[in-house]
């Protein structure tokens, strides 16, 4: 493929990226179900714009995947903060959020600890990393930008507008806005993640004198990690601490932090393994929105048709981009 080719690409690597975050972020984990498809227009301003915007602005300035996850977590932080504000709002779509997070909560946070760290972990890694790195498997030049300046203005934009409507929408629907010391403390949270993802040099890491995995071996490693967050508390006996759950979550997110930082600096470590990593949390939300969208308020053979379209769908991706990566 010749480079002009290879650059009329690009828009429809955007477009893709666009629509592929709030269907991996909503749909295929089961919190919206498939007769409520046509929202994925409400809902891509934010998710796809948001991820567009990070995979935009780390490419542009010659940074890598720490860049993106600490934008990814900057963002995790603005939709569940300033702009739905579920961080706070105990009754957050109807169901008791005090309740539920009532044994990690922090008076002085305002939150429970437990809700922030499922909060990052969902938006991070499935809503923003997993739909960009599986795009960013087509494109045969994965470090450069999708679109020119215009496009990246339009991109802000609509990103901003998108939180916008959604903020006021999640207002309109709970009638609740978080005292001003809150908000204010999540935006300084924000600017330090966005301030400490940029300060990261464009200088490679030290390249380690080690052979890096198989891909196949990190997509496992990946589906374990993932399913050991989310099965972390069935997996506890019966009466362990919430704070247990807590610590568990720092002790998994930290491991797997020090293997993708000395795996990625390995001999031989590549794209193909950045879409094992991807596929593996990818696969993870397969199996888990068939037992989210049993709370779904729809018919269950509509909530299991879901399941089957969204799954499959993310399947038939997953291995049309192991074939596309295989050829490079």
């Amino acid at each position: 493929m010749t480079e002009s080719r290879e650059h009329r690409r690009r828009p429809w690597h955007a477009i893709a990226l666009f629509f592929l975050a709030p269907l991996v972020g909503e749909y295929l984990l089961g919190n919206q179900p498939i007769t409520a498809l046509p929202s994925v227009l409400l809902l891509a301003p934010m998710y796809g714009a948001g991820a567009l915007l990070i995979r935009e602005l780390t490419r542009r300035t010659g940074r890598g995947w720490p860049t993106v996850l600490l934008l990814a977590a900057a963002y995790s932080l603005i939709e569940e903060g300033p702009v739905d504000q579920m961080l706070w709002n105990p009754r957050y779509g109807g169901v008791d959020m005090g309740l539920a997070y009532a044994e990690t909560y922090v008076p002085a946070l305002g939150t429970s600890v437990a809700l922030v760290q499922d909060v990052l972990s969902m938006h991070t890694i499935w809503s923003i990393c997993v739909p960009i790195a599986i795009i960013e498997t087509f494109d045969g030049d994965h470090r450069s930008p999708w679109l020119g300046r215009i496009g990246l203005a339009v991109t802000g934009a609509v990103f901003v507008g998108g939180c916008a409507f959604l903020a006021v929408a999640q207002y309109d629907a709970g009638h609740f806005m978080a005292p001003p010391s809150r908000l204010i403390g999540a935006v300084a949270v924000i600017a330090v993640l966005v301030v400490t993802a940029f300060a990261l040099g464009r200088r490679p890491a030290r390249r380690l004198d080690a052979a890096a995995p198989s891909p196949w071996a990190v997509g496992v490693a990946a589906f374990g990690g993932c399913g050991l967050y989310w099965l972390r508390e069935t997996l506890l006996p019966d009466g362990t601490a919430a704070w247990v759950p807590v610590g568990a979550w720092f002790v998994l997110a930290g491991v797997f932090v020090v293997l993708c930082a000395r795996w990625s600096r390995s001999r031989g470590w590549g794209p193909a393994h950045h879409l094992a990593l991807a596929g593996g949390a990818l696969l993870t939300y397969v199996w888990l929105g068939f037992t989210h969208a049993q709370d779904l308020d729809v018919p269950p053979g509509t909530a299991l048709l879901g399941n089957v379209v969204f799954g499959g769908g993310a399947v038939v991706l997953l291995a049309a981009a192991a074939r596309c990566a295989e050829r490079r």
